[in-house]
């Protein structure tokens, strides 16, 4: 408890009461609450000072896998950057937008993309976009640039650009597959009610 209190003291209350040292001296009159400490400290060369020690009002909350509220959410891709489109994808996958967000937890939502194939990139990033694999032996390295990749399959380029802004390990692997990408406006998912994310407002 001692180490609370020191801890707690900052540096302007020691100022108010023109204190140099706290070198307290714990005895029976020391008293301790639940809402706080009122602490009798005895320095050596100071009169009897006593000082109450406000501990937080709240508890910090942690999500864990009953307490995590996950919903369904629709994000419409159709004419829209890229970039743009997967970075709200991975926020809500993490669950980055919810006050009780916790990085160790897949506190996210289950996200489903439609109108994949209406993506868009600026410039000539089509050409010059570069997707490099490696087959795994000598001389295996592999390219494909943006157009090619969307050739074949619409849905690469949104699942590349998401996976590549969330965590490298199993927990990222566990919040991709919370991922529903699908290349036109239908999607199989209806059943789940999901809630349709306006991305004008967003971006």
């Amino acid at each position: 408890m001692l180490a609370v209190f020191i801890n707690v003291c900052s540096k302007s209350l020691l100022k108010q009461f023109r204190i140099k040292s706290l070198k307290p001296k714990i005895n029976a009159k020391n008293i301790f609450s639940e809402k706080g400490i009122i602490v009798s400290l005895q320095p050596r060369k100071r009169a009897f000072k006593s000082f109450f020690v406000n501990i937080l009002s709240y508890k910090t909350i942690s999500a864990n896998a009953t307490t995590v509220d996950k919903q369904w959410v629709v994000i419409d891709a159709a004419n829209v950057p890229l970039g743009r489109v997967a970075s709200v994808i991975a926020v809500h996958l993490r669950g980055k937008h919810k006050t009780n967000f916790t990085p160790h937890v897949d506190c996210g939502d289950n996200v489903i993309v439609i109108n994949a194939g209406k993506v868009t990139l600026s410039g000539n990033k089509w050409k010059q976009k570069q997707y490099i694999r490696h087959t795994g032996y000598p001389g295996g390295q592999r390219s494909l640039n943006a157009e090619q990749l969307n050739a074949k399959g619409a849905d690469r380029l949104i699942e590349n650009a998401v996976k590549g802004m969330l965590p490298k390990n199993k927990l990222g692997a566990a919040m991709f597959r919370n991922l529903k990408v699908f290349i036109e406006a239908e999607h199989t998912h209806g059943a789940q009610k999901p809630i349709t994310i306006n991305l004008n407002e967003r971006l």
